[in-house]
């Protein structure tokens, strides 16, 4: 087996022995036929955000064959809220990369991971994976840069009170069982999701406990990895699937909204972001953040107000963008701190040393400082977000942070230390609702349909859904009104 791939917990990887990257459909029929496969599922996600299925009974090698080479169609009228029901096929064709045992079916089957086609043959412009491609495929085209990410999922889950080891609210955060609860499923979709070929680089409890009369509400975090846009936003949508799949065979409520209580830790979806030319990391050097750093920190801290449309869906978002409770409320960058929209992290710049102290009997060896584990993070988004869409939205803002006059000496004026930001005067806001979010998507939509990225009617949806909740008083409406809040919060716990 190639070294390199000797302890990926993929199948079909282990099996076939080369990267997914390389899968054909020979590959693809190889492990079916000799693992016994008896059937077939197409994944994709819809206009939702949510992943999608479609079943097939495996009946033939021809069979098979076909499905593999033309794929299947579909409604796309039922998929996507953009797409007219007079002109709505589509058709759904496998990415053999994206090939993975089904962990929770009982009949051996093999899921894979479609990209939507118009019934001319050209793939559907406003699709989740096309977003993504088209922004980044534009991206590198005009700045000869790549951008990877990474989600930090986090979620609760909701059980009944451990009389014996009772959690403390708001000290969760890494925490072990007993005192921290359902650790062991967060094990177990951290071991399923990576089976799926998902990234991740770790899961630890987080700081939301609640206990709210006979209900614990614990919250947990899985983080993933930095790899290419297109994958990061196809991991986190099939990461959700796979969580929510898990509790629900252990009769658990599983949640990633963005609050569940008032006054509580609410649940982000922060992405960190890098940018690469001839697979080096852009953002930074020995002397610090570089110029390319702060031409992306510009571009999204401009464009910030709009990202609230693809990462703030829904009225309880801005339940969680609220001063004291490690979210942003406005829009400005500093390292390490957590009250900021864009956080530069710890970069292990300069730590070379660390494992010898540590490990004082450790030998002595020639390494390469890893610079290309430096990454930039921005906070606002949470569990509602259309995960495509928001990092198609990222890569978009990047691009723009590079078109920007005087990017860095912008950046550079927004950056704030050691300080709240939301005691700093003279910072913009973020919206403060789905409304205003909308009216901030409006003012800007050109930006993001340049180039033909979000498509026109996709950007007129989006206003339309999001001014639909009519949220523009809402901290007016819910202001001592507990039970129209928990009407609210209730409405919105199964969203994303």
């Amino acid at each position: 087996m190639k070294k390199e791939l000797e302890l990926c917990p993929n199948r079909l990887v282990a099996y076939l022995n080369k990267p997914a990257e390389e899968f054909t459909k020979a590959d693809i029929i190889k492990f079916i036929r000799e693992n016994g496969i008896k059937m077939l599922n197409f994944r994709y996600a819809g206009g939702d955000g949510r992943l999608k299925t479609l079943n097939f009974v495996i009946s033939s090698l021809k069979h098979l064959d076909d499905i593999l080479t033309y794929g299947e169609r579909v409604d796309g009228s039922s998929l996507f809220s953009f797409i007219e029901a007079t002109s709505s096929d589509l058709y759904v064709l496998p990415r053999y990369k994206t090939a993975f045992v089904n962990p929770f079916e009982q009949v051996p089957t093999l899921d894979i991971l479609c990209a939507y086609y118009t019934s001319e043959g050209k793939p559907l412009e406003g699709s989740p994976s096309q977003i993504v491609k088209k922004a980044h495929d534009v991206l590198k085209k005009k700045t000869g840069y790549s951008m990877e990410a990474m989600g930090e999922l986090e979620y609760y889950l909701f059980s009944e009170v451990d009389a014996i080891y009772p959690i403390i609210e708001q000290k969760g955060y890494h925490e072990s069982h007993p005192f921290s609860k359902w650790g062991a499923i967060r094990q177990e979709a951290m071991k399923v999701i990576s089976e799926m070929g998902c990234h991740i680089k770790y899961g630890h409890a987080e700081v939301g406990n609640i206990i709210n009369d006979d209900t614990e509400m614990v919250q947990h975090e899985i983080e993933f990895i930095p790899i290419a846009i297109e994958d990061a936003a196809d991991e986190l949508v099939l990461a959700k699937w796979a969580i929510r799949e898990i509790a629900y065979k252990y009769n658990l409520e599983v949640t990633f909204a963005p609050k569940v209580m008032i006054g509580q830790a609410g649940s982000g979806l922060h992405v960190h972001m890098r940018l690469l030319k001839d697979k080096k990391n852009a953002i930074a050097d020995r002397k610090g953040l570089t110029d390319v750093a702060k031409k992306l920190i510009a571009g999204l801290l401009d464009m910030a107000p709009s990202l609230t449309a693809f990462g703030n869906t829904v009225p309880t978002s801005y339940l969680r963008l609220v001063p004291h409770q490690e979210a942003p409320t406005r829009i400005c960058w500093g390292e390490r701190n957590r009250s900021v929209l864009v956080r530069i992290p710890l970069g292990w710049l300069g730590t070379e040393k660390l494992i010898y102290d540590a490990n004082p009997n450790e030998p002595a060896e020639k390494r390469t400082s890893d610079l290309n584990r430096q990454t930039m993070e921005i906070r606002n988004a949470d569990g509602s977000a259309n995960v495509h869409q928001l990092i198609a939205g990222l890569a978009v803002a990047a691009l723009h942070g590079f078109e920007m006059k005087n990017a860095v000496k912008f950046a550079d004026g927004l950056h704030i230390s050691g300080m709240e930001a939301s005691a700093i005067k003279d910072l913009k806001d973020l919206p403060a609702s789905c409304f205003d979010s909308a009216a901030e998507l409006e003012k800007v939509r050109n930006v993001y349909e340049k180039d033909g990225i979000f498509p026109k009617g996709m950007i007129s949806r989006i206003i339309k859904d999001l001014k639909s909740y009519e949220d523009g008083d809402l901290n007016n409406k819910i202001h001592g009104n507990y039970k129209l809040l928990k009407k609210l919060i209730s409405e919105h716990i199964h969203c994303g």
